[in-house]
């Protein structure tokens, strides 16, 4: 990871909302980037304090990540998998994560593009892999547009949400809100780490007799 979150955590207060969707923007175009974690951190903190507007938030997350995906999504166009599998490991796109890429794309087409924007394994690849498969770029767009803003809308609203309830609510009622939330959020990470290390299995077994392209 380039940055520490409380790093751009800190940026974000000290420079607005627009840092979010700078980071969303590098995040989608390959960088190790924690944008989903700092637009709900940086969506709480707006609840609770008021000091930044989660509607410019919203909109800059957004706005970053359709930018970056189509930057991403150039860049494996151009370079295409050969470059991709030879290179792309320095970045974190390991062979696992190509297979995966491909496997996806080969079952849910272009349904892929809207789902990885809310799947932390292909957030920051699935731009480069959609461009390296040769999707047409109208649909990659449309994908990656409604992906962009419901990923937007769905953590920046409901982060803020939930600093904003916590604020109306004091003593024992708050704290009980932030360990339900904490563990949903765990319940979620544990469950897409075992899913994801099957998904990678199932891939790398069908897409094993597959040449790189």
């Amino acid at each position: 990871m380039l940055l520490s979150e409380h790093g751009l955590q800190h940026l974000v207060t000290q420079y607005g909302p627009g840092v979010v969707g700078a980071v969303a923007a590098l995040e989608a175009t390959g960088l190790p980037l924690p944008a989903e974690s700092v637009l709900i951190a940086t969506a709480a903190y707006a609840g609770t304090s008021g000091k930044v507007s989660i509607l410019w938030l919203v909109a800059f997350a957004a706005g970053g990540a359709i930018l970056g995906d189509n930057l991403g999504y150039a860049i494996g166009r151009s370079l295409g998998y050969a470059v991709l599998h030879r290179w792309g490991r320095h970045v974190g796109l390991t062979e696992d994560r190509l297979a995966l890429g491909r496997y996806l794309f080969r079952r849910l087409g272009g349904k892929v593009v809207f789902l990885g924007r809310f799947v932390a394994l292909l957030r920051t690849f699935v731009a480069l892999l959609a461009g390296a498969n040769r999707m047409a770029w109208p649909r990659f767009m449309v994908c990656n547009a409604a992906g962009g803003i419901s990923w937007a809308c769905v953590y920046g609203f409901g982060a803020y949400e939930l600093g904003n309830a916590v604020t109306r609510i004091s003593g024992p009622a708050a704290i009980a809100l932030l360990v339900a939330g904490g563990a949903a959020a765990l319940t979620g990470l544990i469950y897409l780490r075992r899913n994801e290390a099957k998904l990678i299995e199932t891939a790398r077994r069908e897409m094993a007799p597959s040449q790189v392209a």
